[in-house]
């Protein structure tokens, strides 16, 4: 009896191993702790991972054609040139908990994502684009929700916008996305388990079609890497150029190249009036001649090449073709051209002294550009832009520093020449960049927070943002935001410099994948991602 009940035992246990090394488990990295659970809260990677894997949202992007879809809404209707939006709910659809979802829930997430007590990135987006906001059930599945201000787009907003119960819980203990939360481990993983009453099914069969999904904490990225090289990871995100080309020579099959980020590398040139800079050289960076100059001097290909690999796309602005509605097509990249750079610096009374530029006084051209150390493709952008400009006489001291030493100086202190930076997009809406293009913006790189607009097209693009924020019409929007584009390439406040590729690792056991230049770039379409079966797992 002993022996029989132990032999029971040792097959019961044998056969548990074997499940959970078969179940469906998909592992990528996060590569911070998750600073909170909470959806409305969610502002950096790790939380926002956590937030689109378990949110419900009333509409989602899909991140193929850019398109927006119903989700937990099953219809949409825009009204009044967007002061309010209706929407008709699905029927029968259950937090994880199994409690019913209906109007009430989108009205107190609406009610709670504008308390002024809440801080949060979402709650600003909304804040930003309809002054007061409020909603209201109008039926058994209907809900409204009413803006005091027209936003162009308004629908859009609702990607993000993760809904949660009306009564008193805990937001990530109810949620109505795919996945729920399981466990967290600081410092180790966060586990999330199939949510069982998601509403969506596809042939029949419910989804998710993933079991569980682990996102181990790992900020190493050579050890991520090699987790991945060795099938212990299914995805990795964002690879730098070095790390793709290996993996690309390793194993070719295990590589996506999405194409051109929404990111965009640029420099500008200090323009505050008021700052601690010498009048010559803000007299330099105020003049459009000038910064056009530095622009045609700059040699894009050879940053493309040399510091990405190839993996990157030349710049004109900060919309990437990505951004297939958007990006304006009749423009293109400023061309390496130093001879024309030094034709517009002599129309504006610069010449060449032996091999030094001087300007009309006799100063000689010399500045400073800061970046953030620690970047090696934007240290290595910095040092090539320091000898593209050196060809026609310009000095650039080129010097990376401390990254918070590098935003006290840009927004505080004002002690800088010129600064080398990215920007991170991840929605392809104009009015998320407002806050960067109006002359009042606090991210109005080379002269922010200005009481009135300093120049006429600084002026115009004021007018031209708030045009296309309260078009009734997208071609009408279209036309006014391509006008913004223009006015940037044309004045060059930011020398726009390039787009860097998505680079991204996939491991061949996933099924179901489909890599986007968009952001979540591997997972945006994770309800039905799976895993090959176990006998093929085995046989890679």
């Amino acid at each position: 009896m002993g022996v029989a009940f132990l032999r029971l035992a040792l097959v019961a246990a044998l056969a548990s191993g074997v499940a959970a090394q078969e179940r469906s488990e998909l592992r990528f990295c996060l590569r911070a702790d998750p600073r909170t659970f909470d959806p409305l809260l969610a502002a950096e990677d790790a939380s926002e991972a956590v937030r689109y894997l378990t949110a419900g949202t009333l509409l989602r992007l899909n991140r193929q054609t850019q398109k927006l879809e119903p989700e937990l809404a099953k219809s949409w209707t825009v009204r009044d040139n967007g002061k309010r939006i209706d929407f008709t709910l699905r029927e029968g659809v259950r937090f994880s908990d199994g409690a019913p979802f209906g109007p009430a829930d989108v009205a107190a997430t609406v009610r709670r994502l504008t308390d002024p007590e809440l801080t949060s990135a979402i709650a600003d987006t909304f804040r930003s684009s309809g002054g007061r906001i409020t909603a209201a059930p109008t039926g058994p599945q209907g809900v409204s929700v009413f803006f005091s201000a027209p936003v162009a787009g308004v629908e859009s907003l609702f990607d993000q916008l993760a809904i949660s119960p009306a009564r008193q819980v805990p937001p990530e203990k109810a949620v109505l996305g795919p996945f729920m939360l399981d466990a967290y481990k600081a410092g180790q993983y966060v586990l999330l388990k199939r949510n069982p009453h998601y509403w969506r099914s596809s042939a029949g069969k419910r989804l998710p079609r993933l079991e569980t999904i682990r996102l181990d904490i790992q900020s190493n990225r050579e050890i991520e890497l090699a987790r991945f090289r060795r099938g212990k990871l299914h995805f990795v995100d964002k690879l730098a150029p070095e790390a793709f080309e290996r993996l690309r020579k390793e194993a070719p099959a295990m590589v996506v190249d999405a194409g051109p980020s929404l990111d965009t590398e640029f420099l500008w040139f200090n323009q505050v009036p008021d700052g601690p800079l010498a009048p010559h050289k803000r007299r330099w960076f105020q003049s459009r001649r000038f910064r056009r100059a530095v622009s045609a001097a700059i040699n894009r290909d050879d940053l493309i090449r040399l510091a990405y690999r190839g993996y990157a796309r030349p710049a004109v602005g900060p919309v990437s073709q990505a951004n297939r509605q958007w990006w304006n097509s009749r423009l293109t990249a400023h061309k390496h051209d130093p001879a024309q750079a030094l034709d517009l610096l002599r129309q504006d009374g610069f010449r060449l002294d032996g091999k030094t530029l001087r300007d009309r006084d006799g100063n000689s051209v010399e500045f400073s550009l800061i970046t953030n150390a620690g970047s090696r493709p934007r240290e290595q952008i910095g040092a090539m832009v320091q000898h593209d400009l050196l060809k026609i006489g310009i000095r650039v001291n080129f010097t990376p520093i401390e990254f918070q030493s590098l935003i006290e100086r840009i927004t505080r202190t004002n002690a800088y020449d010129a600064c080398l930076l990215g920007l991170s997009n991840v929605e392809i809406d104009p009015n998320t960049q407002t806050n960067l293009l109006v002359s009042s913006g606090t991210h109005h790189a080379w002269n922010p927070r200005q009481a009135k607009p300093a120049t006429e097209w600084e002026a115009e693009i004021d007018r031209l943002m708030s045009e296309q924020a309260a078009a009734p019409t997208l071609a009408a929007r279209k036309k006014a935001f391509d006008r913004v584009q223009e006015v940037l390439a044309e004045q060059v406040p930011i020398v726009f410099l390039l787009h860097p590729d998505v680079l991204l690792g996939v491991s061949p056991k996933v099924r179901g994948a489909a890599p986007s230049a968009l952001p979540p770039h591997l997972f945006w379409n994770i309800p039905v991602i799976s895993l090959a079966p176990p006998q093929e797992r085995r046989s890679h």
